[in-house]
C-alpha cells in the first residue's frame, strides 16, 4: 500500500508519519507539505500548482493540512477560507481523479453549539464558528463521492498539544498555569487518531458512512487533564482557573460532546477511561 501525508510536518501528520514507519504494509509514505524535507512542495494557497503526477500510484492520501486555529479562521477568515475551503477542495479533486481514496482530518467543530446535545455521525452538521463552517463546506462537498471520507477529531492529547504542552513548560519553569473554564471536550490521544487513521485505510469499503467521528468516552476539561496530569506527575503543577469572556468563546463553543455510534462496535481503538489514556500519553514523563 502507498500512502502520503498532505500536511506532514504538522503535530497530526508528524506522528502519522512515524506511525505508518513502523507498519510492515505500507510500501511507500510520500510526504507533501511545505517544509524543506517534503518529498513534494504542497501549498494549499496555491493547490493548482502541484505536481498532481506524483499521486498517479498513490491509493490513500491522508489530508492533515489546514489552518486550525479558531482565532486564525475567524481574524484572517478569506486566506483561511482559500486554504481550508477553495485549495484543499482543488486538491482532493485532483486526488480522487488521479483514483486516491482520500481521508480528510475533519473536526467536531462541523456540529452546532446546542447546550445538552450529543452529536454522532448522524447529526446534522450546523457548525457556527468560521473554522467548523470551513470543515462543514468540505465535508458537504465530497460527502457523496466513493473515494472520499472525513475522520471528525475531537480535541487530539499528547505530550506535544498545545495545551498540554503549555502545562509542562509550566511545570519545568515553575510558572502557575492560567486554565480557561468551561471548556469541554470528548478528548482523544494522538494514538488513538493513528489507529482510527490505518483502520479506516485498511477497512475503507467495509466502512459505509462518509464521515468517523474520533471521539473518547467522557467529556473532558482542561482543568480534569490538568488534574490528571497532576495525578501522573506527582502534583507539580500550580494551576489557576480563568473564566474567559464572550470573545474567547465566539470562535470556540464552550462544550461540544460528539460520541460515535461506530467505534466499539468495529473496535477502532480502545474504549478506555479518559484517566487511562492520558496515563499512557504522559507515562514516559514520569520522574
Amino acid at each position: 500500500m502507498k500512502i502520503a501525508i498532505a500536511g506532514h510536518s504538522g503535530y497530526i501528520g508528524r506522528y502519522l508519519q512515524n506511525f505508518f514507519q513502523r507498519d510492515a504494509e505500507i510500501e511507500l509514505i510520500l510526504r507533501l507539505g511545505r517544509s524543506p524535507d517534503s518529498d513534494q512542495h504542497l501549498d494549499l494557497l496555491e493547490a493548482e500548482k502541484f505536481n498532481y503526477e506524483v499521486l498517479d500510484e498513490i491509493d490513500y492520501v491522508i489530508l492533515t493540512s489546514a489552518i486550525s486555529s479558531p482565532d486564525k479562521c475567524a481574524a484572517e477568515f478569506d486566506l483561511s477560507w482559500s486554504v481550508n475551503v477553495v485549495g484543499t477542495e482543488y486538491f482532493i479533486r485532483q486526488a480522487i481523479k488521479r483514483g486516491c481514496r482520500v481521508l480528510f482530518c475533519s473536526s467536531d467543530a462541523v456540529f452546532g453549539d446546542v447546550p445538552g446535545t450529543i452529536y454522532d455521525e448522524l447529526s446534522e452538521t450546523a457548525a457556527m464558528t468560521p473554522y467548523g463552517r470551513m470543515k462543514k463546506t468540505v465535508e458537504d462537498t465530497f460527502k457523496k463521492e466513493m473515494r472520499f471520507k472525513a475522520l471528525r477529531l475531537s480535541y487530539v492529547v499528547s505530550a506535544e498539544d498545545k495545551y498540554v504542552s503549555y502545562c509542562l513548560s509550566c511545570i519545568k519553569t515553575g510558572e502557575t498555569a492560567v486554565i480557561f473554564h468551561p471548556f469541554y471536550r470528548n478528548c482523544v490521544t494522538i494514538d488513538d487518531v493513528a489507529s482510527a487513521v490505518s483502520w479506516l485505510i485498511n477497512n475503507w469499503e467495509k466502512y459505509k458512512p462518509f464521515a468517523l467521528n474520533a471521539a473518547g468516552k467522557e467529556l473532558v476539561s482542561r482543568v480534569r487533564i490538568a488534574d490528571e496530569i497532576n495525578h501522573c506527575l506527582n502534583g507539580s503543577l500550580h494551576y489557576t482557573i480563568s473564566y474567559p469572556d464572550e470573545v474567547f468563546f465566539q470562535n470556540r463553543p464552550r462544550i461540544t460532546q460528539m460520541r460515535s455510534l461506530y467505534l466499539k462496535e468495529f473496535n477502532i481503538f480502545p474504549d478506555n477511561t479518559f484517566t487511562e489514556k492520558i496515563q499512557k500519553v504522559l507515562e514516559e514523563l514520569k520522574p
